[in-house]
């Protein structure tokens, strides 16, 4: 099975939210093959649809002071934050296609990262079964997973913290959890990552993870990029 990749580089929350949910119902309604979008937010937290808004600790001012946008959407999951120097992937996929269930697909999710830190960093990253989702090194997350299903097609994804500014995160109380933090590769490595690197990284695991064949593609020849 093929799956369209598309790396949008730098672009916009809200930009990338209609992005996807356009996609999606193409992909429902067969008109598009599953696709994988990778890119770059501006800062932004996002508040799932069991999120708590008081686990933002900042007043809206303040928000506003430091160019922060909030987004209620319809994931699972509590409150996260999305920035420079993090990949945050959207798989917008048919999950029969996939042959998956969901929790078999959000476990593809979390072995996506636990393989490419194993092979690539020599880090050794985990799941917490049955506690909370994303991908854990030791006590602390490195990448975020948060989804949406409709009619069997998925939308929203995951976070992973590269070369992240973990400071935002001391602004949340990240995924609602108070006894756990967060890191990143920079900050697990010592090193700044090459992004451009850890893209493509990410593209190859996810087709590797979910057994599909990449087929790349530009958004810009949708006619979306100016909506």
């Amino acid at each position: 099975m093929e799956i369209e990749i598309v790396f949008l580089e730098k672009m916009d929350y809200a930009k990338v939210l209609h992005m996807q949910e356009k996609i999606r119902e193409d992909v429902m309604e067969e008109r598009r093959q599953n696709t994988l979008l990778l890119v770059e937010h501006p800062p932004v937290y996002t508040i799932g649809r069991n999120g708590n808004e008081a686990n933002i600790l900042l007043p809206s001012e303040k928000l506003m002071e430091k160019g922060i946008d909030v987004h209620p959407i319809k994931r699972g999951g509590d409150v996260t934050y999305h920035g420079p120097g993090q990949i945050v992937g959207y798989p917008i996929v048919h999950l029969r296609n996939l042959r998956k269930g969901v929790k078999d697909y959000v476990y593809g999710l979390q072995d996506l990262f636990i393989q490419l830190l194993r092979d690539s960093y020599g880090i050794t990253a985990h799941k917490d079964i049955g506690k909370y989702t994303g991908v854990w090194v030791h006590d602390k997350k490195i990448t975020a997973i948060g989804i949406e299903i409709k009619r069997w097609v998925t939308m929203h994804g995951f976070a992973f913290n590269v070369n992240t500014d973990l400071n935002y995160f001391k602004h949340i109380i990240p995924c609602g959890i108070h006894d756990k933090a967060v890191t990143s590769l920079h900050a697990l490595t010592g090193e700044k990552q090459n992004m451009e690197h850890l893209f493509k990284q990410v593209a190859a695991y996810f087709c590797e993870v979910f057994q599909v064949t990449p087929i790349y593609g530009d958004y810009k020849e949708w006619g979306m990029d100016n909506r």
